[in-house]
């Protein structure tokens, strides 16, 4: 028997009317019945046309599969009992060929016995229907996986939305933050010119003036160089180019670096690593780029005069190497520590020098080390201050 085919309206968005319900409007939705038995055609057609659904029918399995792609159905409605392969079989094969985009199929059958109720939603199916039909049954399961379905085609549209927004979000900081670091890299270095006395003799209030602009300038270029940053990994654009490095080394080299600026707060940074040499296949400039950031937030977050201390541990039963920063400041507050690692994220933790902070550092941090397939992580030490933790794969 074939049901008369109804042109289906335009879909209606949902429109919510208070806060307890949110009601859809679904005429125009299609729903393919499957099934053998005529006189079960009848009746759930009858039920189903008051609602405004588009139907459609087959009787067996294998015209069920043909049915469902050209239909397109937004519900299958399938009897167990069919001629050829069974509709267990015939959903396992509708979701093998069609996956995610595959309807939601609600079983029709006259058992009720658990065993076929657990085999059904094995097969993929979501819920199921009883034979005889009470009509109120069959309107109100059908509708509430319709409105799931459609609720979540929204949400899908939604997010795809959300991703083109952010998308074009990184676009835009990465442009302005690069039309901004040049002139940005012109003040600064002009401005060390006229300290330095390229251009003449300077005054002392002069002098303290220009430390002024040069600070203000290195601040916001740390900005700029942190949102293009946030904007390549977030586009999906950060690239590594990987290769063999002695991590020791590489760590040597930020510690001595460190410790120049360190020295203005009277704090020290001491390395002793365990091993001449750990080499591991990484991005040097994207870790050396971790190595700094952590380093300097110890500084940073540490009081004057401290020590802060850096190690290596290697774990080859596991291929693993690990460097951790030890810092002596207050230590991460249990409630922050979620943000963390997000973006712009700043905690009730205050610099001890008064030095600035982007927010955005630690979220670099994880994103590239998670880009190595490692993972950073932070404890609070016993007595005060925290641990970093940096884990890397020793083989890549």
């Amino acid at each position: 028997m074939s049901l008369p085919d109804v042109k289906s309206p335009p879909e209606v968005p949902a429109k919510r009317e208070s806060a307890h319900s949110l009601p859809i409007d679904l005429k125009g939705r299609k729903i393919l019945i499957v099934d053998d038995d005529r006189v079960n055609l009848r009746i759930l057609a009858g039920i189903l046309r008051s609602e405004g659904y588009v139907l459609a029918d087959a009787d067996s399995g294998e015209s069920a599969l043909e049915k469902f792609a050209q239909f397109g159905p937004d519900l299958v409605l399938l009897d167990v009992m069919l001629p050829g392969i069974d509709g267990f079989e015939t959903c396992r094969r509708l979701k093998k060929q069609h996956g995610e985009g595959s309807a939601p199929v609600i079983f029709i059958t006259a058992k009720n016995e658990s065993d076929d109720v657990v085999e059904g939603l094995g097969a993929g199916g979501v819920d199921y229907l009883p034979k005889p039909f009470k009509a109120k049954e069959v309107l109100a399961r059908i509708r509430s996986h319709l409105q799931n379905q459609l609720l979540a085609e929204q949400q899908k549209l939604l997010v795809e939305q959300l991703s083109y927004a952010n998308a074009q979000k990184n676009k835009f900081l990465g442009m302005a933050a690069h039309d901004l670091r040049n002139p940005l890299a012109s003040i600064r270095g002009l401005a060390e010119f006229l300290r330095d006395g390229a251009v003449g003799p300077i005054t002392t209030e002069q002098k303290e003036l220009i430390t002024v602009i040069l600070g203000a300038s290195q601040s916001m270029l740390d900005l700029v160089n942190d949102l293009l940053d946030v904007a390549v990994i977030e586009s999906g654009e950060l690239k590594l180019h990987l290769g063999p490095h002695d991590l020791t080394g590489l760590i040597s080299r930020s510690v001595s670096q460190t410790n120049i600026e360190a020295g203005k707060k009277k704090t020290t940074v001491v390395f002793a690593p365990t091993a001449t040499t750990v080499t591991l296949v990484i991005d040097e400039a994207k870790i050396r780029q971790v190595i700094d950031n952590l380093l300097s937030n110890a500084v940073k977050y540490s009081p004057p005069g401290s020590t802060i201390t850096v190690t290596v541990q290697q774990d080859a039963a596991h291929g693993t190497c690990a460097f951790s920063v030890q810092d002596q400041g207050p230590g991460i507050a249990l409630g922050e520590r979620d943000r963390l690692f997000k973006d712009f994220s700043r905690l009730s933790t205050q610099p001890t020098g008064g030095e600035k902070s982007t927010g955005l550092g630690l979220a670099i941090c994880r994103k590239i080390i998670g880009a190595h397939r490692g993972t950073i992580t932070v404890e609070n030490l016993p007595i005060r201050g925290c641990e970093f933790r940096v884990t890397l794969p020793l083989f890549p």
